[in-house]
């Protein structure tokens, strides 16, 4: 391993004039954590506002990530500041006193002053302690794990699983409760790590909890840094970033709300400039801020082994995929309609078929079981719509899921019944609600036709479900709606349409057991959680059932 890596210098887009204003304002918001960091009449010293992280563990490395704030003024976005090296140390144990890797990179304004390690050499399945440095000062120090041996017996995997998490919507406390745990491999974030609406534009209950930063739609790459910049303040993320390496994908909003290779719904072309300007802003942004490889360019799909017990095939639905289905834009079974595109989805096929592991997990950022609405009420088919972005009449499935790419649906599950390939989890985020679903090759007459494989879905952080946007007692939703849903979709073994929470994935030889924690309340800083419901899929089944105890 080398001693010194340096982060390469990306691109940096040219904001348009009225968006540098508004960053401009923005960079006064950011600015208030930084008195403290540099106090009136201080000698100006680097300092590291934004916590670490580490994550994409391999039997023989992790990826190491910081942002060092070198003067007061070179805040998220800002653009400005100098070039300052940021040593870089992995130890054995919390006291740092037996050193195991060293080097340094350099933070410049063209990474936002982000930088990343990417450490190899070290031993697999091992918890490892690591900070950073610069100009005298240390970052805290955090907690890492390798994975393990590619041969390795792994008796057991246990990774925290969380998607959705709207900075205005509430406080972040099930990162919060799963840092607490100290019992985590990894953890796996399937999405919508931060959101790119301006205040008060999504959701909330008409009640922000907390503003985000900046206050307007994040068009631009100083926009999408000072967003991501904001969310990495938060403590109880740092907190769990601190304990455990994350393994990231995107979805929809880390870009725009709905977004496909060529648009969004929530981008308009022209008032807001070019998609493709947009959308390299976004990932520019995205792969500074988060501990990400970025082997593959432009995209955020790659796999990673857990021993002989696990692979982890990591999804991009959104850079690849065509348009959603709308009025007059063609039919959901057109096979000429990809969510995948064919590159992915050919490596994500081979992939599942040359697996030697016991368990093939899929981190899948939005839902592959089918959805009818059945005989959903009225007036609980309209908000069910506001959440998914679709049409108050004649709902029959949600086009933003794999429902709206059925060839793709269709190809990858024969795929997995003619080869035989067993134990296939997804794990999904997106829909702000809670699910334990088989996933039938024909849901039109499951459980008479096979179950292919399961699917884990896990409810928001924070970001609106039903009993938000119905402003109801939580609970209420899910009464009325969870018996219908199932009734309609026979595949379904459990569905909470209305609390928040996390799920604990628990993976054994003869089982992988999702537990599903809710939240006490989103808009208290000091929310409890409490554990709800248990789902596992028992080797060889393709099916899942539910277990009465967490493990």
């Amino acid at each position: 391993m080398t001693s010194r890596q340096r982060t390469a210098e990306s691109n940096s887009l040219s904001p348009r004039r009225r968006t540098v204003v508004k960053a401009a304002a923005a960079t006064a918001v950011l600015a208030a954590p930084l008195a403290a960091a540099f106090p009136a009449g201080a000698v100006e010293a680097p300092a590291f506002l934004h916590g670490v992280a580490s994550g994409d563990p391999l039997p023989d490395g992790i990826l190491l990530w910081t942002r060092v704030t070198p003067t007061a003024e070179a805040v998220p976005g800002s653009g400005v500041g100098p070039d300052t090296e940021v040593g870089w140390v992995v130890a054995a144990d919390r006291a740092f006193t037996n050193i195991v890797a060293k080097g340094s990179v350099t933070a410049t304004a063209a990474s936002d002053h982000t930088v990343k390690a990417d450490v190899r050499g070290l031993t697999p399945a091992t918890d490892y302690w690591f900070r950073f440095s610069a100009g005298g000062t240390d970052s805290p120090a955090a907690r890492t794990r390798t994975a393990p041996a590619a041969d390795a017996a792994v008796a057991n995997l246990r990774f925290g699983v969380v998607s959705c998490a709207n900075w205005e919507a509430g406080y972040f406390s099930s990162y919060r409760h799963l840092a607490a745990r100290g019992d985590l491999d990894a953890w796996l974030h399937l999405g919508d790590y931060v959101y790119e609406y301006g205040t008060g534009e999504y959701g909330t209950r008409d009640t922000v909890v907390r503003q985000h930063a900046p206050a307007h739609e994040i068009l631009t790459l100083a926009d999408y840094r000072i967003r991501h910049g904001r969310y990495k303040t938060d403590p109880d993320l740092q907190a769990l970033h601190a304990v455990a390496p994350v393994v990231a994908i995107w979805d929809d909003h880390e870009f725009a709300n709905d977004a496909w290779s060529g648009g969004a719904e929530n981008h308009t072309e022209g008032a807001e400039g070019a998609w493709s300007a947009r959308q390299a802003a976004a990932k520019q942004a995205y792969f500074e801020w988060m501990p990400v490889r970025t082997a593959t360019a432009g995209t955020t799909y790659r796999r990673l082994r857990f021993g002989k017990l696990a692979d982890l095939s990591l999804l991009d639905l959104r850079s690849y995929r065509s348009q959603q289905v709308g009025v007059g834009n063609g039919s959901v079974d057109d096979p000429e309609r990809t969510i995948t595109g064919r590159a992915q989805l050919d490596w994500l096929k081979a992939g599942l078929k040359s697996s030697e592991t016991t368990w093939r997990l899929v981190g899948n950022s939005v839902m592959i079981s089918p959805f009818a609405v059945g005989s959903l009420s009225a007036d609980l088919l309209k908000p069910l719509a506001e959440l998914l972005g679709l049409p108050k009449e004649g709902l029959a499935l949600n086009t933003d899921q794999w429902d709206g790419y059925t060839d793709d649906r269709r190809e990858l599950l024969a795929h997995l019944r003619s080869n035989a390939i067993r134990n296939t989890v997804f794990l999904t985020g997106d829909i702000h609600m809670a699910w334990a679903n088989d996933v039938p090759v024909d849901a039109g007459t499951y459980p008479l036709s096979a179950s292919a494989a399961t699917e884990f879905v896990v409810t928001s952080v924070t970001s609106d479900n039903l009993d938000d946007i119905l402003k109801v007692p939580e609970g209420t939703v899910t009464a009325l709606a969870a018996p219908a849903i199932r009734l309609a979709n026979r595949h379904v073994h459990w569905v909470d349409t209305d609390r928040h929470g996390y799920g604990v994935l628990d993976i054994t030889a003869d089982r992988a057991q999702m537990d599903y924690y809710v939240l006490s309340d989103k808009t208290k800083k000091d929310a409890t959680a409490t554990w709800a419901r248990s789902y596992r899929t028992r080797t060889g089944t393709q099916k899942v059932e539910r277990t009465y105890t967490p493990v």
